[in-house]
């Protein structure tokens, strides 16, 4: 593996994430990641050889297996890890986009911005973070459900009975190292858990900022405000002139003052 890209691409999406993400993104590479590939392994790396029945009946060891263990915990944890982590890189290649096509504009152009900060989340890129947010929490919460369905209450026995075919009756089977397992299966559990909280949290935190900040824009500005002479020239009132539902711009023509026809009560005088 090549750890200079890894790095890379954790520091581009450390970069563009809010303090809850950049705290999502310590507790999953840290704390999932690492011990999935150092631990997790190693724990169900032989499991299937030592899953033991008492028969010599062939075949019935393998059958019992598959009845208790449909899908490997390893393999449905690595699935889980890719695809909770492939939104994050998402925004990093929409903004790489962006830094794109602002360089293609200013090589055009010569003059001004398409994007001031192409790292800034508006626009699109508010709405990619938005969706990496809502996936992410969407993924765990399902491999939650899935781990629940396969392996009740998550957690695993030390001795399972069987009497699946081939097995001529009722057989005792022994899961190796099941209290171990059952501490890694929490662990892994409680992490996911944790994760789905801060993305919720995080989802929370952006919308409540998006409509704080559409509120202040339509929000008409102060009468003692527009009195002071640099109000013209404030970020305020660049605000309120580009919120505007009729802006006359690009035109040389003064907008019409007076009406077409004169009023009726005025009378037109003869030179």
């Amino acid at each position: 593996m090549n750890w200079s890209v890894f790095e890379g691409l954790l520091s581009g999406v450390n970069k563009y994430s809010t303090a809850f993400g950049r705290i999502w993104l310590s507790l999953v590479f840290v704390f999932r990641v690492l011990v999935y590939l150092v631990t997790a392994e190693r724990v169900w790396g032989d499991d299937q050889k030592d899953f033991d029945c008492n028969t010599r009946q062939p075949g019935c060891t393998n059958v019992c297996y598959d009845e208790f263990f449909p899908v490997s915990h390893v393999r449905l944890w690595a699935l889980q890890l890719i695809l909770v982590t492939c939104p994050s890189l998402l925004v990093v290649m929409h903004v790489a986009y962006r830094k794109a096509r602002e360089k293609k504009y200013q090589e055009k152009v010569g003059e001004g911005y398409l994007y001031p900060n192409p790292g800034k989340k508006r626009g699109g890129l508010w709405w990619t973070y938005v969706f990496s947010l809502s996936f992410k929490a969407t993924i765990d919460i399902i491999f939650l459900y899935l781990f629940h369905a396969f392996y009740p209450r998550y957690t695993l026995p030390s001795m399972v009975k069987c009497h699946a075919e081939p097995c001529p009756n009722t057989v005792d089977c022994f899961i190796a190292k099941p209290s171990e397992k059952n501490i890694f299966i929490v662990f892994m559990v409680v992490t996911a858990v944790i994760c789905i909280l801060l993305n919720l949290v995080e989802l929370i935190y952006l919308v409540i900022k998006r409509c704080s900040e559409c509120a202040q824009l339509r929000r008409p500005p102060t009468a003692h405000a527009k009195n002071d002479p640099n109000w013209a020239n404030s970020p305020s009132k660049e605000k309120d002139f580009l919120s505007c539902d009729l802006i006359f711009l690009g035109s040389d023509a003064h907008p019409p003052l007076l009406p077409d026809r004169p009023r009726a009560h005025v009378k037109k005088t003869i030179l």
